[in-house]
């Protein structure tokens, strides 16, 4: 009898130990599974291609990225089109988004196919808030490069404080071809509230450029704050993924190492 009952407990305590072994590697697997995909949002006044650097850096380590230009049309046009790189991954994606990109991966990163945003100098909204309130809840900036809209209704970046707000850290000549391939916004984008905020259920990283002049450093620090994000400060202007690309494919590599479960 006693032999009985000591083979039952040799036998449950190693179906245990097998049991637990299986069930802490399992854990480890889906834990650290690395994503491969990156889907990276432009902001206003810029296209896809100032990311370049970045991409070249994110692709030589062996990352699938894929670059969205937004229509800069509306919230929704620019969700949309950042689901529909979303959908065509095949497994996690991190999620960067860059200025008024912030916006819209906040609303976007609620796709399924997302493991983890990485906002880079950018806004982050909570629910029913639009980018414009974002921006007004913070210390207002010594210059406002933003010009109002036209009759048409979309913004442009002034001409006179390009350089010095948006991209005082790029040379002259290269500021001068941004200002010129600049991708205006529709001014109706920033004052589209937000239905969703996926901050609150997906692991955030942030970037805060630290002098940055077209949104304050302090906003961008109390917007992360607030999210949660593990935040990285780089010196560098508003364009900092063009002027400290590598301090970004950094920050965007870490949040795509962390996996798929944070």
């Amino acid at each position: 009898m006693k032999l009985n009952i000591k083979l039952r407990k040799s036998i449950a305590f190693v179906a245990l130990t097998f049991l637990s072994s299986f069930a802490a590697k399992n854990s480890i697997a889906q834990g650290s599974s690395p994503v491969k995909n990156i889907v990276i949002v432009h902001g206003a006044f810029a296209d896809a291609s100032g990311w370049e650097d970045v991409y070249k850096i994110l692709k030589k380590d062996g990352y699938n990225v894929t670059l969205v230009q937004n229509p800069l049309t509306s919230l929704n046009d620019d969700v949309q089109a950042a689901t529909r790189a979303l959908d065509r991954q095949n497994g996690p994606a991190v999620l960067v988004g860059h200025s008024w990109g912030g916006s819209v991966i906040t609303q976007a990163g609620v796709s399924p196919k997302v493991a983890s945003l990485v906002y880079v100098a950018a806004f982050s909204p909570e629910v029913g808030q639009s980018t414009l309130d974002v921006y007004q809840s913070g210390p207002a900036l010594p210059k406002n490069g933003i010009l109002p809209a036209d009759a048409n209704g979309v913004v442009y970046f002034d001409k006179a404080l390009f350089h010095e707000c948006f991209s005082a850290d790029v040379s002259a000549a290269k500021a001068s071809f941004m200002y010129d391939s600049q991708q205006p916004i529709v001014g109706a984008c920033f004052t589209a509230p937000l239905t969703e905020a996926a901050w609150k259920t997906k692991p955030s990283y942030a970037i805060v450029a630290t002098e940055d002049k077209a949104i304050n450093p302090v906003l961008e620090r109390a917007m992360y704050k607030k999210i949660g994000a593990k935040v990285t400060e780089v010196k560098a202007s508003h364009v900092v993924y063009i002027s400290q690309p590598a301090a970004v494919a950094k920050v965007i590599e870490e949040a795509a190492k962390a996996g798929v479960n944070k």
